[in-house]
């Protein structure tokens, strides 16, 4: 069976988004950008809310990179959720986009990115990664770029969530 690079990459992006529905079960408005508190005691850890709007970020910028229309990032997510951004519990809801804006924002550009990934050919994603620096050394290639973007990175990130359902009392996902 011969599969194109951008299909293997499109496979572990859709388990990826499986299981980020599978992490959402349960999780109330109310509770996404909460910091979870077990036994009362308030555990300072990503909460749903940071880790889908951080994710929700590299949709855009997989298509972006494969030289694709990307949804714009609404206004604020860039702020709110960048890799410098820190995440802080939200008990007012008034820091973080609402439940419903972050989760379709990243289910929307992620799964624009499966279909541009399972379309695009081995000779775009053999090109050099446009990024410099660190990322460039780790990801020489635009396939290993984004390889990592929808394995290694989000699924980390994910994991995180996975704990954070836990210390809230939601159980495994």
């Amino acid at each position: 069976m011969s599969r194109s690079f951008g299909n293997c990459i499109a496979d572990s992006l859709e388990l990826c988004l499986g299981y980020s529905e599978r992490l959402l079960k349960d999780v109330t408005p109310q509770q996404f950008a909460r910091f979870a508190a077990p036994g009362g005691v308030v555990i300072e850890s990503n909460h749903p809310a940071f880790v889908f709007g951080h994710l929700s970020l590299y949709g855009p910028r997989i298509l972006t990179q494969l030289n694709l229309p990307a949804p714009a990032i609404p206004e604020g997510f860039e702020a709110a959720f960048s890799k410098d951004a820190k995440c802080v519990d939200d008990p007012s809801g008034t820091v973080y986009p609402s439940m419903d804006a972050v989760v379709k924002f990243y289910f929307d550009g992620y799964r624009a990115a499966v279909a541009a990934l399972r379309a695009v050919s081995d000779n775009v994603l053999q090109q050099t990664n446009p990024l410099e620096g660190r990322m460039a050394t780790l990801f020489p290639s635009l396939g290993s770029l984004q390889s990592f973007y929808c394995g290694g990175h989000m699924m980390m990130h994910l994991g995180q969530i996975s704990a954070w359902r836990r210390m809230a009392g939601l159980g495994a996902a």
